[in-house]
């Protein structure tokens, strides 16, 4: 039997019970500032992940249309932050 570290360990368990979905999204809300800098985090009203798809709601229109135009590179920068593919779609609202 192979030795698993701990950090292995506790990921193997969170996927198997389905809770990594629910912390990811969690994250992305606590850290979404880091992820897509200040400006966006500051006219963002609302960021939720459901089934691999981000979901972003704002008010300001100059920024919904940047982010429609941004959409790929809003999956980049969220994957390339957790490394790994988190977000597979984005839709604005």
């Amino acid at each position: 039997m192979a030795m698993l570290s701990i950090g292995d360990s506790l990921n193997s368990f969170l996927k198997s019970a389905k809770w990594q979905a629910k912390i990811n999204e969690i994250r992305i809300k606590a850290e979404w500032e880091k992820i897509m800098g200040a400006t966006i985090a500051r006219y963002t009203r609302e960021v939720k992940l459901k089934d691999g798809i981000l979901i972003i709601a704002t008010d300001v229109a100059p920024l919904k249309q940047e982010l429609q135009f941004g959409k790929e590179q809003v999956i980049k920068n969220v994957n390339e932050y957790f490394k790994d593919t988190v977000v597979k779609e984005v839709v604005i609202k």
